[in-house]
C-alpha cells in the first residue's frame, strides 16, 4: 500500500503514550459525552490538537504530499489508543479516505487532496455502503454524476471532502467531491453508540471528479479498514476491562473487595486473554495488509471476527461486574458496551465474515 518506513516497536509506543498523554489531558469522559451531544458530533479542539501537535491526519501520508511519511501501523496504535477514549474524533474516517486515495494512486487526486488532509484541514471520510452493508455501493456513477445514498458514513457531517465509491455496470469506481457540491444531502443518524457518528448521505446527479483507478480498491480498502477496526476495538476492550478492574477494587460486599473473589479472579484473567489475544490478530493484521501480504485478506477478516467478538464479551462482562450501576447510561462502562455491539456491524457483521471466509475455503 506504501512504504514502511524504519519505525521502530519503541518509537510506535512513544507515540501511543503520547497519544495517552494527550488525550488524558485534554479530553476527559465529561468532554467526550459533551462533544458526542454536539452539532457536528465532534470534539473539534482535540481534532486539532491531535492534528497540530502529532500530526495523526498525516502518519500514513508519504512526505511527497506534506505528510509524516509513516504507515498505517503508526495509525493503527493511533487508533488503539482513542479507542480506550472513544474520543469523537475523525482519525478512523480520515485514514480510510487516506487509504482510498492511495490505493486508487492517481498523482492529481493525491497532490491536490493529501495535503489539507494530512495537517487536518480538511477532514475526509468514504462513502460506500448502501442499506444492506459493504458489498455493493449504495450510489451509482453516470457520465460523472453520482445518484444514490450511501449509508453508514463515518464523521460525513463534519467532513469537508467525501471519497465516494460508486458502482456502475460490473466494476466500482473512485470519485472525490465536496461536501458543499450541488445536490448532496448529509443527515445524521440516530445511533445506539454516542461516541460513533454516522451519517446518510444522498447524491442527486452532483458532479464528482472521477479518480482513475484499478480494479481492487474495494477489497484492499475493506482489509484494510477491518484491521484497522480491530486495533481500535482492542483499544476499547483494554479500556472496559481497567474500568472493570478499577471498580472491582473498591466495590465491597461481605466485607470484602469483590476483586477478591476467587470467582471473578478467573472471569477477569479471561478478559484479560481475550484482550491480548486481540492485540496480537489486530497486529499482525494491520502489518499484513501494509506489507501487501497475500493473505492480508483473510488475516484482516480473522482480526475483525476475533476482535468484535472478544470486544463484545469484555464489554458485557464488564457491564455484569459492576452490576447495576454498570447499566446505567452515567456510567462509562455502558459506553464501551455500545462502541463493542455498534462497531461490530462496520464492514461486514461477524457471521457473516465467517460465512464468506468459510464458503471461500470449501471452495
Amino acid at each position: 500500500m506504501t512504504s514502511t518506513p524504519a519505525i521502530s516497536a519503541e518509537e510506535r509506543e512513544a507515540l501511543a503514550d503520547a497519544i495517552r498523554e494527550l488525550v488524558s489531558r485534554r479530553a476527559d469522559s465529561a468532554s467526550a459525552r459533551a462533544a458526542m451531544r454536539s452539532t457536528p458530533r465532534l470534539d473539534r479542539k482535540l481534532w486539532d490538537t491531535l492534528c497540530t501537535e502529532i500530526g495523526v491526519a498525516s502518519l500514513p501520508i508519504p512526505e511527497t504530499y506534506g505528510g509524516g511519511g509513516a504507515s498505517f501501523v503508526e495509525t493503527a496504535a493511533v487508533l488503539e489508543e482513542l479507542g480506550r477514549s472513544l474520543s469523537p474524533v475523525p482519525v478512523f474516517a480520515s485514514a480510510l479516505a487516506t487509504a482510498a486515495i492511495l490505493i486508487a494512486d492517481d498523482e492529481t487526486t493525491k497532490r491536490e487532496l493529501l495535503p489539507s488532509i494530512a495537517s487536518g484541514e480538511r477532514i475526509a471520510t468514504v462513502c460506500w455502503a448502501d442499506e444492506r452493508g459493504w458489498t455493493e455501493p449504495g450510489v451509482t456513477a453516470d457520465a460523472g454524476l453520482l445518484s444514490g445514498t450511501a449509508e453508514y458514513v463515518l464523521d460525513a457531517e463534519c467532513a469537508d471532502v467525501l471519497v465516494v465509491l460508486a458502482g456502475g455496470g460490473d466494476t466500482i469506481t473512485v470519485h472525490t467531491v465536496d461536501t458543499d457540491a450541488d445536490g448532496i444531502t448529509v443527515t445524521p443518524l440516530p445511533v445506539v453508540d454516542p461516541s460513533r457518528a454516522l451519517s446518510r448521505v444522498t447524491f442527486d446527479e452532483t458532479p464528482a471528479t472521477t479518480i482513475p483507478s484499478g480494479p481492487d480498491v474495494p477489497g484492499k480498502l475493506r482489509a484494510l479498514a477491518r484491521s484497522l477496526l480491530a486495533a481500535e476495538q482492542v483499544g476499547g476492550a483494554g479500556a472496559a476491562l481497567d474500568l472493570t478492574v478499577d471498580y472491582t477494587k473498591s466495590r465491597k460486599q461481605f466485607g470484602r473487595t469483590i476483586g477478591s473473589f476467587q470467582a471473578l479472579k478467573h472471569r477477569m484473567a479471561d478478559m484479560y486473554a481475550l484482550v491480548e489475544t486481540s492485540r496480537s490478530i489486530a497486529r499482525a493484521a494491520v502489518a499484513g495488509v501494509v506489507a501487501g501480504s497475500p493473505d492480508a485478506a483473510d488475516l484482516a477478516a480473522a482480526a475483525h471476527v476475533h476482535c468484535s467478538e472478544a470486544f463484545a464479551h469484555v464489554a458485557g462482562e464488564g457491564i455484569q461486574l459492576h452490576g447495576g450501576i454498570g447499566i446505567t447510561a452515567e456510567h462509562d462502562i455502558s459506553l464501551f458496551f455500545k462502541r463493542a455491539h455498534g462497531s461490530a456491524q462496520l464492514f461486514g457483521q461477524p457471521h457473516e465474515v465467517v460465512a464468506d471466509l468459510g464458503s471461500r475455503v470449501l471452495g
